[in-house]
């Protein structure tokens, strides 16, 4: 439910809904609100920019979130198919093996087992400020993808940020939150050791405190020499 303090109309038609919506249902026009306490008004779009700097609007409630969660989610994934560089390398799983050292299934496995952290990283405000006006933000996907081709390639900040047009401020700051989301989501799921090492018959659980990288480059070692 809206707050009473704002009521939502169409410019367009006159329609006034009684629930808040983007849209009007019936000539499908963007709504404008009015905010009766501040005499503030505008389109849809900035409703939220009003509400969260407004000391008259009191703040949404859990279920009033859901509705913007859910077209904020819908955004971000429909830049996955678009985006590179996952639009590119998701085409093959040779492509795919080639930058980040898994194929496409295993990439949308560890998204799943990640993916929250990352819509609400993409979310949030200071992921969008970390870039410039001239740039787009990278969609989640992306996010984990360059971050797996980072820790394949070991590429530098610079050499990444001119490939993908993002600053190098930026990529410091995707690179070191994704690895922290996948040590916290991804870690515990596949190490675990036991939690009491002096004991063999302690319930094993999951690693605390320690971050792990593994590499799992291929090094070739020759065979050694009969003495």
């Amino acid at each position: 439910m809206s707050s009473s303090q704002v009521k939502w109309d169409c410019s367009q038609c006159g329609y006034a809904p009684s629930d808040r919506r983007k849209y009007c249902s019936e000539c499908h026009s963007m709504l404008t609100w009015a905010c009766t306490a501040s005499g503030r008004s505008g389109r849809y779009t900035h409703y939220y920019r009003h509400r969260d700097n407004c000391s008259y609007c009191p703040p949404e409630l859990e279920e009033e979130k859901q509705p913007e969660m859910e077209e904020k989610q819908q955004q971000l994934q429909a830049l996955d198919n678009k985006q590179r560089p996952w639009s590119e390398w998701r085409r093959t799983n040779a492509s795919c093996i080639q930058h980040t050292g898994y194929d496409v299934e295993q990439v949308q496995e560890l998204y799943s087992m990640c993916e929250e952290p990352l819509v609400n990283y993409c979310s949030h405000k200071d992921y969008r400020l970390t870039y410039s006006a001239a740039t787009s933000y990278l969609s989640p996907m992306n996010m984990l993808v360059v971050t797996l081709w980072y820790l394949k390639h070991y590429h530098s900040e610079r050499y990444i940020s001119s490939e993908l047009n993002l600053s190098q401020a930026a990529v410091n700051y995707l690179l070191s939150t994704v690895v922290d989301i996948l040590h916290s989501c991804v870690y515990p799921e596949l190490i675990s050791i036991p939690t009491n090492l002096s004991s063999g018959k302690t319930p094993h659980g999951p690693q605390q405190h320690h971050k792990l990288i593994v590499d799992s480059t291929f090094i070739a070692i020759p065979e050694p020499y009969d003495s």
